[in-house]
């Protein structure tokens, strides 16, 4: 133990039994001054630091106050600024986290302590001031400064900053880091927490009980927007849409080089980007005009890729894309090679995503143990606009006709496939049949989804004419639960309509980079609400994530959002008029989701008159469901992302705001009811790498309701899905899970899954390579390795 350490735990010994100890100053201390936020010095008084802490500490009664002051005044200098001991605070708050779950809410509590400080020091008193000064600095738009300044008075009065208390740290620091409107030069917020919430709500509302609607349920963290919603409501850039999924470009250069335009125009206002690259020729293919032949897709790739890199976001995230490519293509061997960590650098993308589009003739063939032929798309250009038995017909007449420009084994093909998948998480597996089979806009001939988006759960037509696009939001199902300790369908449902709502609005608000994304947009109207949180709500009712109680709840809540959001659409177009391509869609016909997976949903008699009132008056959207991933919005909402099951009990979490140490409360106050949460029990749980299985100590019912992903059978996860997947009309983010993937099973988990209807999947996930530092747990520096919380910053926070 060093000097300061000594000190440290010698102090908080000595406050342990004698509080008053820390408000007596030791001799140094007295010829101390700090530095106010003004500038000026005063003497150090021991005691604010105290207060301050205890001040924060209201409600929570594991912690020690005076363990995070000893270690605060430990820290002492002369002429040390204010703000210097504040961030010693929340750091040593959130250092004992894994020690103790309501540390992360001190923690919390003091930084919000820090964001009022650092507004109020700039004469920000107020929701509307803070308003006025963002437009002021060329941050707010007109519109919602009328519409704040018409209302201010209401507007400040329903700003609850008790709300604040409902933080985790890593949830308010993310807010604080990257997404609070900041002074351009000076860096500092301009706006708390609850002011950045009413923002959001009244860019989002067209009149004040919609925006205090709006603001409590955000407030509240029940539901919250996408991030590129969160980043620029009522901003002067409202570019309001998290996904954007473009056509392949023609194979033509004029149009390859629209296409990058493009995509670094929507990646500049924070817009995931999916395109499809299927229709450019490939390798060795003729070029009529030089009488030369094409080097194929990859170095037209690794152009995009040094885009996608270069456009940045702006500095508040990574920009990201993802590549589709449909596996009869001649270069779809040398596209799965694209990740590769070795072989010629001139040929890898580092930046870019990959996905397969599959057709069912290819998977079918996989099966069979049958041939199967690439083809180049310039001498079949028909085969990316076709789909399940009109696509089989033209591939095979395609094969008896020569035109194969060679041909494999279908299964080998399929193992380059899984190897990808294995190495480096990409090369999603996304089934093209499936998706245009259960898609709404697919109802008329020529209206063809090519590809998903991103992060995979995304799926709307695209054409050289439009740009398909689609805003988000995820609400919080942890925080919908009733006094009893039920979950609250009632709830849920206030939610859904009230999100609906604002989801649409959102289009016409929307700022479109690009002309094709507006008129797509706006000709369909898609919207894309989801759901984070399942793990919680598993938890909080005692539920092991496979168990059939959980299948069975995980289905009805899907239906009754999937319900809620179609009727709130039918309002929707009774009151503004249904989308202008109502009449092309399945829905015009009555048929919904479920109808396409032929699963009955439960109470017909009400789904029946809602089928009947959608006949009659229309959607104001032709899409509403899907499930994001939700990696930075979950974050800040304290929840578990999306459908997933937890990785870990116990891990840190690396993220562009540092590093933060998190355990699993829910677990622990399990251990602390059977008085097990002690420093052996953490030290056992460090040890197996956030896992309680072999903890002899812990009763079974609880090792059965907290395992981790990786202790599930992947099977459960896919059942889950598809059972919830009758009720989403777009599609989810599924990561599947594998310690130490293998060819074979990966094979039989998306052979299972293609079979059993799921659309997309996501990133394969396998175990990190850096594991739980074998330290004890009291000594965890900030920047240690605990686990890994496989949030990858290239790919999902794009979308959420």
């Amino acid at each position: 133990m060093n000097q300061s350490d000594a000190v440290v735990t010698a102090d908080r010994a000595a406050a342990q039994q004698d509080p008053s100890f820390l408000l007596t100053p030791p001799p140094t201390a007295t010829a101390m001054h700090v530095t106010k936020r003004n500038g000026s010095r005063e003497p150090v008084d021991l005691n604010k630091i105290v207060r301050a802490v205890q001040r924060c500490c209201e409600g929570l009664h594991a912690i020690d106050p005076m363990r995070v002051a000893t270690r605060t005044i430990s820290g002492l200098y002369d002429g040390a600024s204010t703000r210097e001991l504040d961030e010693l605070s929340i750091r040593t708050a959130a250092l004992l986290t894994a020690e103790e779950p309501e540390y992360s809410r001190l923690a919390a509590r003091l930084l919000a302590n820090v964001i009022g400080k650092e507004v109020m020091g700039q004469e920000i008193h107020a929701f509307s001031q803070s308003v006025m000064r963002g437009h002021e600095l060329g941050l707010i738009n007109d519109r919602l400064l009328d519409f704040v300044q018409t209302n201010a008075r209401k507007l400040n009065d329903a700003i609850d900053p008790a709300l604040d208390m409902g933080f985790d740290y890593f949830g308010l620091r993310t807010l604080y880091d990257r997404y609070l409107l900041r002074h351009p030069h000076a860096r500092k917020v301009i706006e708390t927490p609850q002011q950045f919430f009413m923002r959001i709500a009244c860019a989002l509302s067209e009149d004040v009980p919609e925006a205090l609607a709006l603001y409590r349920r955000m407030g509240q963290l029940d539901y919250l927007p996408s991030s590129p919603t969160l980043f620029n409501s009522g901003t002067t850039h409202e570019q309001l849409s998290s996904c954007f999924l473009l056509d392949s470009p023609q194979d033509t250069l004029e149009s390859i080089y629209q296409k990058y335009g493009d995509i670094a125009q929507l990646s500049k206002f924070s817009g995931g980007i999916g395109v499809s690259y299927t229709r450019v020729r490939s390798r060795g293919s003729l070029i009529k005009s030089t009488n030369g032949h094409s080097n194929g897709i990859v170095p037209w790739l690794k152009t995009l890729d040094s885009s996608v890199s270069a456009v940045n976001q702006g500095g508040k995230r990574k920009g990201a894309a993802c590549v589709y490519l449909e596996p009869w293509h001649a270069d779809v061997e040398e596209f799965l090679e694209l990740r590769d960590n070795t072989g010629d650098d001139a040929r890898r993308t580092h930046n870019l995503n990959l996905a397969n589009w599959i057709p069912d003739l290819f998977m079918q063939r996989v099966e069979a143990d049958a041939e199967w032929s690439l083809f180049d798309p310039r001498v079949v250009p028909e085969f990316t606009d076709l789909y399940g038995q009109a696509f089989e017909r033209a591939y095979v007449q395609a094969e008896q006709q020569g035109k194969a420009v060679r041909t494999v084994k279908a299964r080998e093909l399929y193992a380059r496939m899984m190897r990808t998948l294995a190495q480096t998480g990409n090369g999603w597996m996304t089934f093209k049949d499936t998706c245009n089979r259960a898609g709404n806009q697919t109802a008329r001939a020529g209206n063809v989804i090519h590809l998903s988006n991103l992060c995979t759960e995304i799926l709307e037509i695209t054409s050289a004419e439009e740009t398909a696009v689609c805003n988000l939001g995820s609400i919080n199902l942890a925080r919908h639960f009733d006094d009893d300790g039920r979950f609250d369908f009632d709830r849920l449902a206030e939610t859904v309509r009230l999100a609906v709502r604002q989801l649409d609005r959102v289009i016409d608000l929307n700022f479109y980079p690009i002309e094709s994304a507006r008129r797509g947009n706006l000709r369909w109207r898609p919207v894309g609400l989801g759901c984070m949180g399942l793990q919680d709500v598993f938890f909080r009712l005692r539920l092991p994530f496979d168990s059939e109680q959980a299948r069975a709840l995980s289905a009805r809540i899907a239906e009754e959002i999937y319900f809620h959001a179609l009727e709130t659409s039918c309002e929707l177009a009774v009151e503004r008029g249904r989308h202008p391509s109502f009449a092309d869609t399945r829905a015009a016909d009555g048929a919904l989701q479920f109808d396409a997976w032929n699963a009955t949903p439960a109470n017909g008699e009400r789904w029946e008159a809602l089928r009947a009132r959608i006949r009659e008056h229309g959607l104001r959207n032709s899409l509403l469901i899907a499930i994001a991933p939700t990696a930075t919005i979950a974050s800040i909402a304290g929840c578990y992302e999306c459908i997933e099951p937890q990785v870990s009990n116990l891990f840190k979490r690396e993220t562009l705001s540092g590093d933060f140490l998190q355990v699993n409360r829910y677990l622990v106050e399990e251990l602390k009811k059977l008085g097990l949460w002690t420093p052996e029990m953490r030290e056992a749980i460090k040890r197996a790498e956030g896992s309680i299985q072999g903890v002899a100590e812990i009763p079974e019912v609880l090792r059965a309701i907290y395992r981790t992903a990786w202790e599930l059978p992947m099977r459960a996860l896919i059942d889950m899905a598809a059972e919830r997947g009758a009720f989403i009309d777009q599609s989810q983010s599924l990561n599947l899970f594998m310690e130490s993937p293998k060819i074979g099973a990966l094979s039989s988990m998306y052979m299972h899954a293609w079979k059993r209807g799921i659309k997309t999947t996501y990133y394969l996930r396998s175990r990190p390579a850096t594991r739980i530092a074998k330290a004890t747990i009291g000594s965890i520096a900030p920047a240690e390795a605990v686990a890994c919380s496989l949030e990858n910053p290239e790919g999902c926070e794009a979308c959420q």
